[in-house]
């Protein structure tokens, strides 16, 4: 397409401008511009071209200035759309794009989702400029005001990727407290599959599908964040009240009143979610710390502080890794733990689905996990590609127990690598061990459909798939027996006295 210099130019001085403003607080004072692009100058008779071209290199210096955070940080109910849609625009024409281009993108566009410039009119549902889709107002306005750019066709692997955001929008509004969503892994899995989309990302109807996923999680956070924050000053007033000073320990240190004085969670909301994010746990940990060992009775009376143990001794150990009698604890888990479980199964589902569809074929079967690194046999990773998984069918069901297979076994040896991290902190160490419990209890239910599923494809003579269930069966005993072990004590006890 065709582009008016002059449009660009006006366009770029914009976000100038804005780009401008926003570091003065920086470099405490006006920002020196080049000569030839001052306000004065981008309006005289100088070529064009001459100036695109230096506006381009100056601007691309001042991206690197200005991170995300700072972005976010700037748009607020005061800010002109005009300057959101110059913004856009930018972005999205750019020739080349980084990681922090996508990031900006993501901001600028959820911002105009968030304030349109009618109330409610993102609320009703339209049609294409063709007339023959059904497009949400929010994207025909999205294509509106990128009119002028070239933009790429979506292919279909990025549709069914979109496709896939109004499930997690539902899981998100189904979270009622701030570490089960921190935990549940979904900013993980939102921040992959918007890597997975490319260039794509600045495509019309990938923004238009992400920015209200974006508002919806935004106001979930901010509302459980809140009441987070909320319940730890209340157990600090009533702290400070009977004249104590420390609340609980966190990672070893110890929270004081005035370290949650200090907390503004204002100004942590702020913050990029990504640089945040540990930031949000530390203060999940507290809330849950508080929970468990409140510093303060009801009725006024001051609680027996808890042991913290924050030194590494073989004695703190043993108080983490206390045997359990793993027969009964799996008698005694509750359907709401399935169901907590189950969501995280449907999660590394999903993160091991995008790894191997869009790894190079030579790699696909090396899935990086937080921890390590989970071996796919090929029929694993072929079933994970597989676009039959609806049918009614024995390639489907086999595909389908594969998955399952693969998911709980990559569950287990997550929550095995968490239990020794936790090996100092009792209350994490249960957590992890209650979580490995609900597993097993999973993975026998697993097991059993995959016998079952075997046997089906034995008596129809298709001895390769039955050998493909087999072998994923033995990883999941394998690695089911190990947690057995740990849970029981038989290995935690070698290695407690070894420290």
């Amino acid at each position: 397409m065709a582009e008016d210099p002059k449009w660009e130019l006006a366009i770029l001085a914009t976000v100038q401008g804005f780009y401008e403003k926003l570091l003065q607080d920086s470099v405490e004072g006006e920002v020196p511009v080049p000569a030839g692009l001052e306000t004065v100058s981008l309006h005289g008779e100088a070529d064009v071209g001459e100036t695109l071209s230096a506006m381009r290199r100056w601007l691309r210096l001042l991206d690197m200035a200005i991170s995300p955070a700072m972005l976010r940080r700037a748009f607020n109910d005061e800010t002109d759309p005009e300057i959101a849609e110059a913004m856009l625009r930018y972005f999205v024409r750019k020739k080349d794009h980084v990681d922090s281009d996508r990031d900006k993108t993501d901001i600028v566009s959820t911002f105009l989702y968030r304030h349109p410039r009618v109330p409610g009119q993102w609320e009703q549902r339209g049609y294409g400029l063709d007339g023959s889709l059904p497009l949400s107002p929010f994207e025909i306005a999205l294509i509106e005001i990128l009119a002028d750019s070239d933009l790429p066709a979506l292919p279909e692997e990025h549709l069914q990727t979109l496709r896939r955001f109004d499930a997690l929008e539902e899981q998100v509004l189904r979270f009622q407290d701030l570490n089960a969503l921190l935990e549940s892994g979904v900013i993980q899995t939102v921040r992959q599959l918007k890597q997975t989309l490319d260039d794509c990302f600045f495509h019309p109807g990938v923004l238009a599908t992400i920015a209200p996923y974006n508002a919806t999680f935004g106001q979930k956070f901010d509302e459980l964040f809140r009441a987070a924050v909320k319940e730890i000053k209340t157990f600090s007033d009533e702290l400070e009240e009977q004249g104590g000073t420390i609340l609980g320990s966190v990672d070893g240190v110890d929270v004081t009143i005035d370290h949650v004085k200090a907390m503004d969670e204002n100004m942590l909301l702020r913050l990029d979610y990504g640089t945040a994010l540990e930031k949000f746990r530390r203060v999940s940990r507290l809330k849950q710390s508080l929970e468990q060992n409140p510093p303060v009775k009801k009725g006024g009376k001051k609680a027996a502080p808890a042991p913290k143990p924050t030194v590494k001794t073989a004695s703190n150990v043993v108080v983490a890794r206390q045997p359990i009698n793993v027969k009964a604890m799996r008698k005694a888990v509750t359907p709401q733990q399935e169901a907590a479980e189950e969501t995280k199964l449907l999660k590394v589902e999903e993160s091991v689905r995008i790894f191997v569809r869009v790894a190079d074929p030579k790699f696909r079967q090396v899935v990086p996990m937080r921890f390590f690194n989970l071996t796919l046999t090929p029929a694993e990773a072929d079933a994970y590609c597989a676009d039959f998984l609806e049918e009614k069918s024995l390639r489907a069901g086999v595909a389908r127990v594969l998955l399952r297979l693969v998911a709980v076994t990559a569950r287990i040896i997550t929550e095995l690598e968490e239990l020794k991290r936790a090996h100092n902190s009792p209350s994490l160490w249960k957590l992890h061990a209650d979580s490995l419990i609900t597993l097993l209890v999973l993975g026998d239910n697993a097991a059993e459909n995959g016998t079952r599923v075997a046997n089906l494809a034995g008596q129809r003579g298709h001895r390769q798939q039955v050998e493909e269930i087999q072998t994923s069966l033995k990883k999941l005993r394998d690695y089911s027996g190990i947690a057995e072990r740990t849970l029981s004590g038989s290995e935690s006890k070698t290695a407690a006295a070894g420290e």
